[in-house]
């Protein structure tokens, strides 16, 4: 699949195959373009030879982001400075990386980025960003989007996400945050962050992309770790 341009001259993306569990699904690549030209990679997929030119048609890679618990597995195939969200050194003992993840943004790319380490779950953790130049959010498990026009989804996935977590055709968590909320406060006050955010458009990780009322489909997909009654 080929590297597409997201927000013209800042972002693009590519999708790449993963098999997990016996479903199989696409995941997403971030490239975006820091104000000093170089580029950061968010969720990276192999960096294999053709990959590479694209990427390299673009700029130099500054920084590599592995913004999720469930997103490291080509981490040591993308050569640069590298962040980590908190748990994959748990998972990954063997990656090297230079930094975590945390609630406030490195300098280097705070002008461009906003972020927020989404704290509250058993399974499962996450760091959300802004691209703040072209009001975007990046998730990469907190919404997932799986539709009929989601390609390269299989029978299995359809069946799990159709008639056990009713999330076909209905933007929802992944299912390890539905089932592993352990801390509501802290949900809450992470996602709530999210939400004051100014976005318009939102890039995941898995399924379609969402560019048409952002902010009230992820109110809509977040109302169960926001309800203040459980």
């Amino acid at each position: 699949m080929e590297l597409t341009e997201f927000v013209t001259g800042q972002i693009w993306l590519k999708e790449y195959p993963i098999h997990f569990v016996g479903c199989d699904f696409n995941a997403r690549m971030s490239v975006i373009r820091l104000p000093n030209s170089t580029l950061l990679l968010h969720s990276p997929c192999e960096i294999d030879p053709q990959t590479k030119k694209a990427i390299s048609a673009l700029g130099d890679v500054a920084y590599i982001v592995a913004p999720g618990t469930y997103h490291h597995l080509y981490i040591p195939s993308a050569r640069a400075e590298t962040y980590i969200c908190p748990g994959i050194e748990r998972k990954r003992p063997e990656i090297d990386f230079d930094w975590f993840l945390a609630d406030q943004p490195p300098e280097d790319w705070a002008d461009t980025l906003d972020q927020v380490l989404v704290r509250g779950n058993k399974y499962i953790w996450e760091v959300a960003f802004l691209h703040k130049p072209s009001r975007t959010l990046l998730l990469v498990d907190l919404i997932e989007n799986f539709t009929d026009q989601t390609p390269n989804v299989n029978w299995l996935l359809k069946l799990w996400w159709k008639v056990v977590f009713h999330m076909w055709d209905h933007p929802k968590p992944a299912p390890e945050y539905q089932l592993g909320w352990k801390d509501k406060a802290a949900a809450r006050k992470s996602l709530k962050r999210i939400l004051e955010w100014d976005f318009e458009r939102v890039i995941l990780s898995h399924g379609d992309l969402i560019d048409e009322d952002a902010k009230a489909i992820v109110q809509e997909a977040w109302k169960a770790p926001m309800a203040t009654n459980k």
